[in-house]
């Protein structure tokens, strides 16, 4: 995944890396642990929205290395 900093200014990049596979066990996506909705509503999305969804991501990413969720 790209290592974006969601505090960083300018556009936001999309997190996706063309794994697209939906876990059934957490609802993210395998590639870019994103949900469905995320996913969905990202091309219409404000740069404030986008970072918020990189947080979130970064979240995610942290409680898997935790081993607090699997995907």
């Amino acid at each position: 995944m790209t290592r974006y900093d969601p505090t960083s200014p300018g556009p936001v990049p999309s997190p996706c890396i063309g794994i697209c596979r939906m876990e059934e066990g957490t609802g993210l996506c395998s590639g870019c642990l994103r949900t469905i909705d995320e996913i969905a509503c990202w091309g219409g999305a404000s740069e404030a929205v986008k970072r918020e969804v990189w947080r979130e991501i970064r979240r995610r990413e942290a409680a898997q290395s935790s081993g607090a969720t699997r995907r």
